[in-house]
């Protein structure tokens, strides 16, 4: 990865809808995507990866009518990406990641498998009853994805762009994304760029003395 190119480029503001991205790419991209870590390997997120224009347009006419602008994008992306996040955390989703871990090998240890599961646990119950923040928790996991998942389309040769710019209420219904017992937390598009509109301003950052302190 050529992090000198990345620290000097912008995000792609315009696609190029004449390219798309290589299945073998994609799936690629889509493997990566499903093993990116979370807390406590809570795994939130259920994603929907539109790769027909029937996907791309029925995201954009329930975007919102203040999120038009963001159209354009959507439908001359090769692909886009709609991560959503649970709702809630039911128990049942619990143990559903319990028997996954137990079927994987996880823990073939009886004793270190209870052990986890049991501070598993104790920790959703500090963050349902004690910070009472396990909706943004889960939302935190889900950015996780969408940042590592970004680095990754950049290894893979892959312009990738998120987008907050949609009434999540209305993707939901769209998708019928709560009826799946999630909610819509944030896009990404994905292809490649339009070389006629690549931005050549200089990226604005502040200086290094003011983000960074060293102890």
């Amino acid at each position: 990865m050529d992090l000198d190119k990345l620290m000097n480029k912008h995000l792609t503001r315009a696609f190029d809808p004449s390219k798309a991205i290589p299945e073998e790419t994609l799936q690629k991209l889509l493997r990566f995507l499903r093993s990116t870590p979370t807390s406590t390997n809570i795994q939130p997120n259920h994603f929907y990866v539109l790769a027909t224009a029937e996907g791309k347009e029925r995201l954009v006419a329930h975007l919102g009518e203040r999120f038009q602008d963001n159209s354009e994008k959507i439908l001359n992306a090769s692909h886009t990406i709609i991560l959503t996040t649970r709702a809630d955390l039911p128990d049942s989703h619990l143990e559903e990641v319990f028997a996954k871990e137990t079927a994987d090998g996880r823990f073939p240890d009886p004793a270190k498998r209870a052990l986890w599961q049991s501070m598993t646990r104790d920790f959703l119950n500090l963050r349902n009853y004690g910070y009472k923040d396990v909706n943004h928790w889960m939302e935190k996991q889900t950015y996780m994805a969408l940042g590592m998942t970004m680095m990754a389309a950049a290894e893979l040769g892959v312009e990738a762009m998120p987008l907050e710019g949609f009434d999540p209420t209305s993707v939901d219904k769209g998708f019928k994304i709560r009826e799946a017992g999630h909610t819509t937390t944030v896009l990404l598009a994905l292809g490649y760029p339009d070389p006629a509109r690549v931005y050549s301003d200089p990226i604005s950052r502040f200086e290094a003395d003011r983000l960074f302190t060293f102890v």
